[in-house]
């Protein structure tokens, strides 16, 4: 990370330090991500929870093996005046919804606003997204790597932990920009509106509940 960079970067056990909790609940969005020990819900436990604010500052948290409460991480997740950003949502919030109690709301997902506005591309991962939109090459290669070790994380996996949140809200400000530009906003809140639901059944283990 850059020196200034590392000035706005907090890692903390468990919850929200009290000085990030005053400092996020005056912003009026939030970037989120999480890291787990894998992509199966009742299996793989969460490890990290990833928040930056408008001004770039950067928590990570450390959530214990066990853990299932952070008071003040919900207070923020769960402030209707705060949007929270992800990118591919429904992973992130089923996270939060089944390890920690937290029901996220408002939400925006980058990804599903990408596959609105971006119909001119196939490529709506995250490290395709900031490069066309941030011009920024995400570093990826500590994406599948062991966070279930709180004492031994490297500076590349932090690195990597903190870029995955540094640019999401300059994504969705200009993913808003073209979803209002091809009148597909009201769509994508529709969408978004959608995922808490979709968290549920995933939670529930129910698949093609849709389908005929």
């Amino acid at each position: 990370m850059s020196e200034e960079n590392l000035e706005k970067f907090i890692l903390s056990d468990r919850d929200l330090p009290d000085e990030m909790l005053d400092r996020y609940s005056q912003a009026p969005a939030i970037a989120v991500d999480t890291e787990t020990m894998g992509l199966v819900l009742p299996r793989d436990r969460l490890c990290l929870v990833q928040l930056c604010d408008p001004d770039g500052w950067v928590t990570v948290i450390q959530i214990a093996r066990g853990q299932t409460q952070a008071p003040k991480l919900k207070q923020i997740l769960e402030n209707s005046t705060i949007l929270k950003v992800f990118h591919f949502a429904r992973f992130d919030v089923a996270q939060m919804r089944y390890h920690l109690g937290i029901h996220v709301n408002p939400i925006f997902c980058t990804k599903i606003a990408s596959k609105l506005a971006r119909t001119y591309t196939s490529k709506h991962g995250l490290k395709d997204l900031i490069q066309e939109l941030a011009q920024i090459e995400l570093d990826k290669t500590a994406q599948s790597s062991d966070w279930g070790n709180p004492d031994n994380l490297s500076a590349a996996q932090l690195s990597y932990a903190a870029n995955d949140v540094r640019y999401l809200l300059l994504a969705q400000t200009k993913l808003s920009q073209m979803l209002d530009r091809e009148e597909r906003s009201e769509l994508a809140q529709r969408c978004f509106q959608v995922i808490p639901l979709l968290v549920e059944l995933d939670i529930y283990q129910f698949q093609g509940i849709f389908e005929h």
